[in-house]
């Protein structure tokens, strides 16, 4: 184990510094109508103080029964020990599958477990380890993007993270081109998650979707645009792996998964399923990335003294580019997007429906109740972490990590239902992040209020502005 006297310059931002962007806790719980203006406004602001100092909260709400765990080993066995008893609910499921189809972050069952085995081989250590060169090669599209820019220029973050991040999926998944202009992928995905992440009263009813949602904007136009988009992708890769008669077809992934077969029956994906994975690698998988790249940059604005001590990380271990012994040396570029997933989880939260009774930290769970982990919830938790809703990316350095509980930090989910993606996520993350900070640094642009909210995934209301200096 390397212990932190393996960093004898390390030291952790000063307790002075500003407390990042977050709702602060209500202390008492909303009536129906303030808790239905809060999941339609931002539904961070519903959670009460007690959520983040007791283990389990159990309520009756307008979504029937309602248990909330923060309790590990409670999470441990509703994701893992009694996983079978915890399905996917029905709000969850009518939010995500217009867009994300039945593939593998919405499908249950048998069809899950076939689409698991089969996609499995595409994210192993080796397969991800294949694609560092194409994230190297985005990190530098990055670079000449913002050398044109002057010096002092406010450009959007979030905006520029989502589009070097989809940078990375065109040259891993598609390098045969995505069929659209990249900036109307952003666009429609912003669009799209803005329209279906907002829960309307009626969505929580469950109401059928044919029912006007007064104020909700449709999300039609993005749905029409994914499937047309996705299908030309799928159509035109298929011609030229049926038609090309010299040399190896593209290691990419999407090759992988139009030939991905399930190791126990052989049977390959069906066509909808391919369309669903592939939305799922661009929604799901681009979004994540994002999302933390630029809440990493936000906090690291806010501490100068972390930002340059991962500054001289940097520039040491990318003397030679980037390579795979360089990413070993990046301890505190990768802790600093742990922490960034800590404080601002990508699905802030997770909701299971319990198909049958059980008990949790000794309460009752009725059939048909509704099981929430919160991430959100979790990672500022009072018992699980100390100055929980500060920075401290020093919890995730060698000799402090392993002192966190598997079932604490759950960024990615647990379980079998474990983010298939994650190792991929996590490489991209830490090539990306690196290249930004060697080149550039970001300071918060003066007059705007950061403000996390929650779309499904958790970003930055209105983007996130930042001032763009050259370092060199």
């Amino acid at each position: 184990m390397v212990h932190l006297t393996a960093y004898p310059d390390l030291a952790p931002p000063r307790k002075q510094a500003p407390r990042p962007a977050a709702p602060q806790p209500r202390e008492t719980a909303p009536g129906q109508l303030g808790f239905l203006l809060g999941l339609w406004r931002n539904p961070l602001t519903t959670w009460t103080r007690r959520s983040f100092e007791q283990s389990i909260v159990q309520s009756d709400s307008l979504l029937g029964p309602v248990t909330v765990v923060s309790d590990p080993a409670a999470i441990r066995h509703v994701l893992v020990d009694n996983v079978a008893n915890y399905r996917k609910d029905a709000l969850q499921l009518r939010i995500l599958r217009p867009v994300l189809g039945n593939g593998l972050f919405t499908a249950e069952g048998d069809e899950w477990r076939m689409q698991r085995r089969a996609l499995a081989p595409l994210f192993t250590p080796r397969a991800v380890a294949e694609f560092l060169p194409a994230m190297a090669q985005s990190a530098s599209w990055l670079e000449a993007r913002w050398r044109g820019l002057r010096e002092g220029r406010r450009i959007d973050v979030a905006s520029e993270m989502s589009r070097v991040t989809l940078d990375v999926l065109e040259r891993t998944i598609f390098p045969q081109g995505l069929a659209r202009d990249p900036a109307s992928f952003v666009k429609a995905m912003g669009s799209y998650f803005e329209t279906i992440g907002r829960l309307h009263p009626l969505d929580i009813a469950g109401a059928p979707s044919w029912m006007p949602r007064v104020g909700k904007r449709k999300p039609e136009a993005s749905l029409r645009f994914f499937a047309s988009a996705v299908d030309d992708i799928v159509a035109a890769r298929r011609r030229w792996l049926e038609t090309e008669q010299e040399g190896e077809p593209p290691r990419d992934l999407l090759t992988r998964l139009l030939s991905a077969r399930d190791p126990q029956t052989g049977a390959g994906l069906d066509e909808a399923s391919v369309r669903a994975n592939v939305l799922t690698f661009i929604g799901a998988g681009h979004e994540t990335t994002a999302n933390g790249l630029a809440w990493s940059l936000y906090l690291l604005a806010l501490h100068p003294e972390w930002r340059a001590q991962v500054e001289r990380e940097v520039d040491e271990a990318l003397v030679e580019g980037v390579t795979e012994a360089a990413l070993q040396k990046l301890v505190r570029t990768r802790a600093t997007f742990d922490e960034a997933l800590r404080l601002y989880p990508p699905a802030a939260s997770l909701s299971r429906e319990a198909i049958g009774p059980d008990e949790l930290c000794g309460r009752p769970i009725r059939a048909g109740a509704t099981v929430v982990i919160s991430p959100w919830v979790l990672h500022r938790h009072r018992k699980l972490w100390e100055r929980p809703d500060y920075f401290d990316p020093t919890r995730f350095m060698p000799g402090r990590r392993e002192a966190i509980d598997r079932f604490a930090y759950l960024p990615f989910g647990a379980g079998p239902r474990l983010c298939i993606g994650m190792g991929f996520a996590l490489q991209e993350a830490v090539v990306l992040l690196a290249s930004i900070m060697k080149n550039v640094r970001l300071d918060l642009a003066p007059g705007h209020e950061v403000e996390p909210i929650m779309r499904i995934t958790l970003r930055p209301r209105g983007g996130l502005p930042m001032i763009l200096h050259r370092r060199r």
